[in-house]
């Protein structure tokens, strides 16, 4: 049954109104906990939270927090009297702290000096002794009192002014506060009294309401600083158990013969390692009535931040929460009506506002509109990533779509090339079931499948599924020669082809002169070209600065003479080093400045100069050499320069050699004997890898997939 709301002083011209379902008897009961605005009995009330954390306060704790903050500020005077110290109010409460009198604290916004409060009374001050001086010096009359009064209303706007700064101020680090403690009714009350006390909001302490709202309104909260939630879909959660039940509880009919037992199993693993893999222990439960107390604040808070009066500059993080929100009711129209909304209202959309609408459409089984959603993110310049994928596969095969897992897999390959052990259990799922075994051509053109995968750079045709018949999967391992230990198959090698390369090349220089002083580059080109090619590149700081804290010149030697062993020119590799290692102390050495002056000789070293970043010089040094770069670093910041180039990992994956020390010994790992990647044979077999940290490409897992006959 839907979850239908009722939104307080919403026009019918609204935004928010058009999406939102008329009003429904459960939403009327929702409405009896809402907190009243009108100051009667002083009557709020606020659900009984069963989560964990701050989420516990009663309604009976937050009745009284809010009556002593009234009673707080009736009792103080508005002209004069000191001021009280400020202390914390219904957030501490919420945690069932008292203070050490037993009263419980209120909220006091405008109470307390700080510095700020303390240097507008100076300023008062001193204005208020200059007035008496004029007076005093004659200045009498109507002239003088009218100065005195326009001086007068100029300090009370200064004031008004400073003071509601302080207060907007002291409101954003309250929030900033529940949001990194999960604190949900702590924000609903700072929220509240912020209203009452007439405090005006920005664009941040909305973000971070709606931040905490929508959360709750998923079913848990999860601390974040500033109300930022993480990127993607992983910030929302898995799959609803509705959805997981029905892939479960795939009809036997639909397995393979001889494989239900097998089936069952790994579904029963599969789904169970969800959560567990889901579950972080940072994460707040809470219950399920302070669920939909969330959403309808939630809902009413946007509602206020739309409001003429407000004007308060939308967000993509607030219209984000609101998409949660949506997602909560399993609303995946409006989910997705507010990505599209953000276009209009020139916001760029993020990988995040697409996972509330996408989760929603899986959920439901609608596998058209979730296909939908991922279109709009394409045309969004958004790609998606493995949970979005995952998401996506799961609905597919839960309808036994085949064209779509098909599709799919050849998005896993260009997008993340392996695919995690939840995915390659899904996989499993697929392959094993009755529907797997029907999808596929009988026949076809072997000659067109061969073209088709020598065009696409070897390890894969994408002209759909081959052959027909029950699917074999097995667990296996990749040999030194790049063969399958289960079906003897030779995989592939995948590189640049020298068009690719030759555009990899000009956009890493293209990039780097933009970030490096022009001529520094481009006389590095020019020594290159002169001096080139060279068959490796040593990463001189990464490898001399392993376990070291000042760079060691050894072990760059040890490196390169290693290396150079491997090649029949024995042609020393190009060291790249940054000129600051080639000066001072270290050089007074003699076996450095020995080894400094063998490299120069050999033309094998470049010093890049001050204010660079050797990391440019390097990899461009790689990429036209056509050549093997040593070093350890991961290169994420390139990776990300270069995300919407496909070949950078593939470049990678094929000429990073990485290294590690053991005393004074170095061992090299060298590229892997094939890609490391997703592979469809010109037979129809698939060879899928699975993501495995910390292993040697020799112990990674590949599921191996063949047709039986």
């Amino acid at each position: 049954r839907p979850l239908l709301l009722l939104l307080p002083a919403t026009s019918p011209s609204s935004p928010l109104r058009r999406l939102l379902p008329p009003l429904s008897c459960h939403a009327r009961e929702v409405l009896d906990v809402i907190p009243q605005r009108d100051g009667g009995d002083g009557s709020d009330r606020a659900p009984r939270a069963k989560g964990a954390g701050t989420n516990g306060a009663t309604a009976a704790q937050v009745g009284v927090a809010r009556e002593a903050g009234t009673k707080g500020r009736q009792g103080r005077s508005r002209h004069g009297g000191v001021a009280r110290r400020w202390r914390r109010g219904e957030d501490r409460l919420a945690r069932g702290e008292r203070a050490a009198d037993g009263e419980v604290q209120g909220k006091r916004w405008r109470e307390g000096p700080t510095r700020d409060g303390e240097l507008i009374e100076r300023r008062e001050a001193r204005q208020a002794r200059g007035g008496t001086l004029a007076r005093e010096s004659g200045k009498a009359g109507n002239l003088a009192r009218g100065e005195s009064q326009a001086s007068g209303n100029v300090s009370k706007k200064g004031k008004k002014k400073a003071k509601g700064s302080e207060n907007e101020g002291k409101l954003r680090v309250e929030l900033d506060m529940c949001s990194k403690r999960g604190d949900v009714m702590g924000a609903i009350n700072l929220y509240d009294s912020a209203v009452k006390e007439g405090i005006r909001m920005g664009q941040h302490h909305y973000s971070v309401l709606l931040y905490l709202c929508s959360s709750a309104a998923l079913g848990f909260v999860q601390p974040a600083k500033s109300g930022n939630s993480g990127s993607g879909i992983a910030s929302i959660g898995q799959l609803s158990s509705s959805s997981t039940e029905s892939v479960g509880n795939l009809k036997c009919n639909d397995v393979s013969e001889g494989h239900s037992e097998d089936q069952e199993r790994s579904k029963t693993d599969l789904f169970a390692s969800d959560d567990d893999v889901t579950e972080k222990p940072s994460r707040i439960p809470v219950s399920d009535e302070l669920r939909e107390y969330a959403r309808t604040r939630g809902f009413e808070i946007f509602e206020k931040m739309c409001s003429e009066e407000e004007k308060v500059p939308m967000s993509e993080a607030a219209l984000t929460a609101v998409a949660r929100m949506a997602m909560s009711m399993g609303n995946g129209d409006m989910a997705f009506d507010i990505v599209k909304q953000m276009k209009d209202q020139r916001i760029a959309p993020k990988l995040r506002s697409y996972g509330p609408a996408l989760t929603a459409f899986c959920n439901s089984g609608n596998v058209e509109k979730a296909f939908e959603v991922e279109a709009h993110m394409l045309e969004s310049g958004v790609r998606p990533e493995e949970p979005e994928l995952e998401t996506l596969l799961r609905a597919s095969v839960v309808t036994q779509q085949g064209d779509r897992v098909y599709y799919l897999l050849h998005k896993f390959r260009t997008t993340v090339r392996q695919v995690s052990p939840s995915t390659a259990k899904l996989l499993e799922v697929w392959f094993r079931s009755s529907t797997a075994s029907k999808v596929g051509k009988r026949k076809w053109d072997a000659d067109a499948i061969s073209k088709a995968i020598e065009n696409n750079g070897r390890g894969w045709h994408g002209l759909g599924w081959l052959g027909r018949g029950k699917w074999t999967i097995s667990h296996t391992h990749i040999d030194k020669n790049g063969v399958c230990l289960d079906c003897g198959e030779k995989l592939a090698i995948i590189d640049l082809d020298p068009k690719e390369t030759e555009d990899f090349a000009k956009l890493v220089a293209k990039l780097a002169i933009k970030r490096e002083r022009r001529s520094n580059f481009e006389n590095f080109q020019k020594w290159l070209e002169k001096h080139g090619p060279f068959e490796a590149v040593v990463d001189g700081a990464n490898v001399g600065l392993f376990s070291h804290k000042h760079l060691s010149l050894s072990k760059i030697n040890i490196v390169a003479d290693v290396i150079r062993q491997r090649f029949q020119s024995r042609k020393f590799p190009l060291i790249v080093v940054h000129n600051r290692h080639l000066t001072g102390e270290r050089m007074q050495k003699l076996s450095n400045r020995k080894l400094a002056e063998k490299w120069k000789q050999s033309n094998a070293i470049y010093a890049t100069p001050t204010g660079s970043n050797d990391d440019w010089y390097w990899l461009y040094a790689a990429i036209r050499c056509k050549c093997l770069i040593i070093t350890n670093d991961e290169m994420r910041d390139h990776t990300f320069q270069l995300l919407e180039r496909d070949f950078f990992p593939k470049w990678k994956e094929r000429h990073q050699v990485r290294f590690n020390f053991e005393d004074s010994c170095v061992t090299l790992q060298m590229p892997p004997p094939c890609s490391v990647v997703i592979q469809e044979s010109e037979k129809g077999q698939w060879h899928i890898p699975i993501s495995e940290d910390g292993l040697l490409e020799k112990d990674r897992t590949w599921l191996c997939v063949t047709r039986r006959n």
